[in-house]
């Protein structure tokens, strides 16, 4: 089962209705996969654009579950495990090494 939304394109007017522009999501009931799931990283949200249970962790490649992702870049379309991960790409001389 999949939901289908309108969208407005950015570059038209509100008063065009051309503009408007069908894309599908899937929902949570839908087809879910079992293995990556291809997501798009939006600000404060995320879509996924091809089904699966988990995405990678860019640092560490450990597999995170949709469910419990929280960290990701939108500029760089990029998911992280650990707050540590975040801070590992984008300051990597900022955690000092343990020992």
């Amino acid at each position: 089962m999949r939901l289908i939304y309108a969208r407005l394109n950015r570059d038209a007017g509100l008063d065009n209705p051309e503009s408007l522009e069908l894309s599908t999501l899937l929902n949570k009931f839908g087809p879910s996969g079992h293995g990556e799931a291809q997501v798009q990283y939006l600000d404060g949200d995320f879509r996924v654009t091809s089904p699966g249970t988990y995405v990678r962790c860019a640092v560490t490649d450990v597999r995170i579950p949709l469910d419990e992702l929280k960290y990701w870049s939108v500029d760089l379309q990029e998911a992280y495990a650990l707050p540590s991960a975040v801070l590992q790409r984008h300051y990597p001389g900022a955690l000092k090494a343990e020992g």
